[in-house]
Parts: C-alpha cells; structure tokens; sequence
C-alpha cells in the first residue's frame, strides 16, 4: 500500500497553536480500510502523527515549518549540558521505567491527577484546560499501535510519564507531561535523554519527537538533541 492510494480529508482553517500569525490545516486520514501498525509505520515517516487512532499532518497553504524530527540512535551523543542533567538526576535519585498502559483504577486515577495538574499550570489558556479523562483517554488507547508509558520517579514518587509508540526500529515520543515540581529537572528533556538511552538498548534505528517548528519558542529544545533529522520537502535532511 502507497501513501497515494489512500483517502484524507482537510480539516477548516483554524488559528495555528504554535505560530500565532499563521492558519493552520491537518491533512486527515480518512481510508475506510482497517487501521494497523504497519501502515502507522509508513505514514510516520511522511511527517504524519497520531492522536488516538487518528493520523494528520500539517497541511498549511501559506507555511511548512511544522517538520518532523527524528533522533538517528548509532549517530546521537548528548551534549556537554545533556550530560549535567543526566548527572544531576542521578544524584537526585530520579529513576525510569518503561511499561505498559495500565488497567488498574488506582493507577488510571494517579496518571489522570499528574495530566490534570500538568494542564492546569502549563497550559492554562489552552484549549485542553481543564483537562478531562477524555483526553487522557485519547492519549493511552489506540485500537491497533502498542503504547507503553515511560515513568520517570524520584525517590519512588512519580514526577512525568511520556507515552510511547512502540514502532518497528523506532520509538516515538507521543506527549509528555510532569508535576509542577519537577520543573527544575527539565523533565521533557531527561525524558527523551532517557528513552534514547532505552532505544539504543533495543539496538533501535530512531526516536521520533514529534514535530519541530522554528520561530516556536516552546518547541526549540527538541533541536537541541543532535544530530537529528527533518522532514520537509519530501525528504528527510540532516543537522548536525
């Protein structure tokens, strides 16, 4: 199956959260044929990414910074800064475990707790304030792509979960969110310092980071992970 045999459809013009002078569109798939993992595959590699069980892509008339990056594991190395906060964690007893979505209520109820105090300081005039378990929801399920959580706690207390797409040679990094006073650890950054480190365990090929998009202030520490990859114009290009 070819990304031009399938269906999408063109979501309405809407204000773009990242650049705040440009419309944003997401090109949605709609092929009526069933879902699976391996088409996932194909599409994340075209600059697609997943909400729940749908898949979009940017599709703006008048802007292309949205660009997917991607970490190629045997070529990555932290950097000097990357190297402190990794040190610093250690010290700090700050420890990582990567799972599956759980079922038990109690453990639901607790990752719900964090999502929603995530949302109510991180993101209070967003679209997903207040959070609801809906939206958690959308984030863990998916009717046919593995999802697991890394869990990053210290001292035994859970401080930020990032879900994970377990993808044939890759992981992708879906969305990550973290107590309030974990701030101080940049936890979206140890976070993928981690997952990389689990990737290169699993001899995998790439970590996927969702997209990058230039002149967007909260997106620019994604960049600072090299050397990475780009998608835009077709392809897939190197920064080093």
């Amino acid at each position: 199956m070819t990304e031009q045999s399938l269906q999408f459809g063109l979501t309405p013009p809407a204000a773009c959260s990242y650049l705040s002078s440009q419309q944003e569109q997401l090109a949605v798939l709609l092929s009526p044929q069933p879902m699976d993992a391996s088409l996932y595959q194909l599409l994340i590699k075209h600059n697609f990414r997943r909400s729940g069980d749908q898949l979009y892509r940017p599709h703006c008339p008048s802007c292309h910074a949205c660009q997917s990056l991607r970490i190629p594991l045997p070529d990555f190395t932290p950097s000097s800064s990357q190297r402190r906060l990794l040190s610093k964690a250690a010290r700090s007893g700050w420890q990582c475990q990567l799972s599956k979505v759980p079922d038990a209520v109690a453990e639901r109820q607790q990752l719900f707790a964090l999502f929603a105090d995530y949302i109510a300081f991180k993101h209070p005039d967003g679209v997903m304030h207040p959070a609801t378990q809906e939206q958690l929801d959308s984030l863990l399920n998916s009717k046919w792509q593995p999802i697991s959580l890394l869990q990053l706690y210290q001292a035994g207390v859970l401080q930020a979960v990032m879900v994970v797409d377990e993808l044939a040679g890759a992981y992708s990094a879906v969305y990550t969110f973290f107590a309030r006073q974990a701030e101080s650890f940049s936890p979206g950054k140890l976070a993928i310092l981690y997952l990389l480190k689990l990737a290169a365990q699993q001899q995998l090929d790439y970590v996927y980071l969702g997209y990058q998009v230039d002149g967007c202030r909260k997106m620019a520490y994604k960049q600072e992970f090299l050397p990475h990859q780009r998608y835009f114009d077709g392809g897939w290009h190197s920064f080093a």
